[in-house]
């Protein structure tokens, strides 16, 4: 396999301490329970325990001691012969305190299906279809290859008719040919990590080694990320590691005392989310979240991992009041051991996968959150733009008429799109807890909001940064989601609905095939603004550019319901200029105004411009120009049915 250059050298930092140290991060291969020909054995950290033992359906749930480690590392261990495959067990740990407790394996490979508790003893066997794919990991997710990510909770995608979860093997064909026909490079799942309360979208996750039973085995869920890789669709896993439920059979207080979280609840609880924190100073804790990632990523051939809450992680006092949180060693709020963390997980991860993303879902203006770990960065590959995504929205949802009064919302994005690698995301957080869909976000009548989405989209397809769009907002959700019932997919029989998904279709088509909408979108020179005739504030106008020789793609945004005929901007070369998406087509619902498919530009300087262009601009549309054709088949572009009235 050949690495991505690309990320390697932007991302890998320490990797050569990394790799010296890396015994440390397989703790999955010697913690929990290993099956042997004739048993299991049994590992687990509980330095504070006065005993530790074994029940399980293989010994009539009684118990069976386990030896404290002679080494100093409060490891318990034993063999137990007799277990099988699919046999459950906990551990019956005497705590610190004399307590009697029972607590599911840190390490377990498979959880008993919910409300169950119970760890069960699994083997990961697979045999791989997806070579190809795994060779051509690092070149298809270059940073200058285009990736557009589909968002995906699995127990409210789809569902048997009945209402029951489908099958891991059944998403992931449904996902193949879904993500096929609307040309999504990638699909990123909710975290599949097992989860006690199904209402938590797996954000509370106590079983950090076993998908959940919900939707099958673990071999269920290697077939889903095995189809989805032989359809040519990367997979990206929605990772915890910033807090963890309080649940009395996971990891919190797990031999009578704070191992994983922290004893002081200035440090340890999450008030916002009544979770316990990682104790990031403790190796054995470190070892265990990093052997996490390194786990999901070579026994799932996971593709990447989107760490979730990374701001939750570096700041102390996040989501505290004065007085609620401790300063750190020098009086800031920085939380020094959380960053140390975050930088060895990724020089960790790209030491040993180079071909994957590490992305950071990040609400601050924390300085180097993609750049590399030697030269101060953490070390991500990439990070969530929630600037871009915030002042999007909210300018998306003003009246009309008042848009023009806030350009700089639309505007402001440009001026620090490059400061990171960033991904523009429109995901799952956004359509939840009475913020309505991302339709109902729109002003207007019903054909307005359809076209105000429509329009939303074609600027975030031409803006720089990859895309991210959560499940429901290709076909235009009208309701906001909810975890208990899936998607409204008989909507896809409404033209105003399916001419969204085709508007989806055509850009994630344009979006791959024109080198000047991904090659550069983490970089200024791909970018330059245009100038018009006339001050427009609320029309958008902007040139996107690859290498020496390729074409360039002009956007034009209009964000109000009047149409602009005649509107005339600067534009790098005179000739021929090709109408090759036009949100406004009657193909997308839209009214059908256009230019005919193309446009000529005269040499004429404006604003700085060689030369001058004159077009129609159709009302709340984005038309996407290339001074070369394109053929976007097989749906084909809308240009081609947007004709002049």
């Amino acid at each position: 396999m050949t690495p991505n250059s690309s990320i390697a050298a932007t991302t890998s930092g320490n990797s050569a301490s990394a790799g010296s140290a890396a015994h440390h991060y397989r703790q999955f291969e010697a913690m929990g329970a290993q099956l042997h020909p004739a048993g299991a054995s049994f590992t687990v950290w509980a330095p504070n325990a006065h005993a530790v033992g074994v029940v399980g359906s293989f010994n009539g749930w009684h118990f069976h001691a386990l030896n404290r480690m002679e080494d100093g590392s409060g490891r318990w261990s034993g063999v137990i012969e007799g277990p099988r495959p699919g046999d459950h067990y906990k551990y019956r740990i005497k705590d610190a305190h004399g307590e009697w407790v029972d607590k599911a394996d840190p390490y377990a490979f498979r959880c008993e299906h919910p409300p169950g508790t119970a760890s069960q003893l699994w083997e990961l066997s697979h045999s791989w279809g997806d070579r190809e794919w795994m060779a051509q990991r690092g070149q298809r997710q270059s940073h200058h290859a285009p990736i557009s990510i589909y968002e995906v909770h699995l127990g409210s995608w789809q569902r048997e008719e009945d209402g029951r979860f489908l099958n891991y093997r059944d998403i992931g064909m449904r996902l193949a040919a879904h993500c096929e026909a609307l040309g999504f490079t990638h699909v990123e799942l909710l975290p599949v990590a097992e989860h006690p309360f199904y209402g938590s979208w797996g954000y509370q996750t106590t079983g950090y080694f076993a998908p959940s039973a919900r939707y099958g085995t673990p071999q269920d869920l290697m077939v889903l990320v095995d189809t989805l890789h032989q359809h040519g669709v990367g997979v990206i896993l929605d990772w915890v590691g910033s807090h963890f439920p309080s649940d009395a059979h996971a990891l919190a207080r797990f031999d009578g005392t704070e191992l994983y979280e922290h004893a002081d609840p200035r440090l340890g609880f999450h008030p916002q989310w009544n979770s316990l924190i990682f104790n990031y100073s403790r190796y054995e804790v470190r070892d265990f979240l990093i052997s996490n990632a390194i786990f999901w990523l070579e026994k799932y051939h996971f593709d990447g991992m989107r760490v979730d809450a990374v701001a939750s992680m570096l700041y102390l006092d996040f989501a505290r009041e004065p007085g609620e949180w401790l300063p750190n060693a020098h009086g800031g709020n920085q939380n020094l051991e959380a960053v140390r963390f975050l930088q060895d997980l990724n020089s960790v991860v790209y030491a040993q996968f180079p071909d994957v993303h590490m992305i950071a879902e990040e609400s601050t203006a924390w300085p180097g959150v993609s750049r590399p770990v030697h030269s101060g960065g953490l070390g991500f590959g990439m990070k969530w733009n929630m600037g871009w995504m915030n002042d999007t929205l909210r300018y998306k949802s003003r009246p009309h008429f008042f848009r023009r009064w806030h350009g700089d919302d639309i505007r402001f994005s440009a001026v620090y799109a490059f400061h990171e690698n960033f991904v523009l995301p429109l995901s799952h957080d956004e359509v939840v807890y009475g913020k309505g869909s991302l339709l109902e976000k729109q002003p207007g009548d019903e054909w307005q909001r359809f076209a105000g989405l429509r329009a939303l989209y074609g600027l975030m397809w031409t803006h720089p940064g990859k895309k991210l769009l959560f499940m429901g907002g290709e076909f235009a959700q009208p309701q906001e989601w909810h975890h208990d019932r899936t998607l409204d997919w008989h909507l896809w029989a409404k033209p105003l609905h399916s001419g969204v998904a085709r508007w989806v279709a055509d850009l994630n088509s344009a979006y791959r095939r024109v080198p000047a909408l991904h090659v550069h979108d983490f970089e200024s020179q791909g970018f330059h603004w245009l100038p018009l005739e006339t001050d427009e504030p609320t029309i958008l106008a902007f040139v996107r550019r690859a290498g020496p020789g390729d074409a360039l793609a002009i956007a034009l945004c209009n964000l109000t319901p009047e149409p602009r005929y005649g509107l005339r901007l600067g534009v790098p070369h005179a000739g021929t200029w090709h109408e090759l998406l036009n949100s406004d087509a009657a193909f997308y619902g839209g009214s059908g105004l256009g230019n005919l498919g193309r446009a000529e530009a005269v040499d004429a300087p404006l604003g700085g411009q060689p030369a001058t262009l004159a077009l129609t601009l159709p009302p709340l549309a984005m038309l996407l120009l290339t001074d070369h054709p394109f053929d976007l088949s097989p749906s084909s572009s809308g240009a081609q049915h947007a004709r002049s009235q």
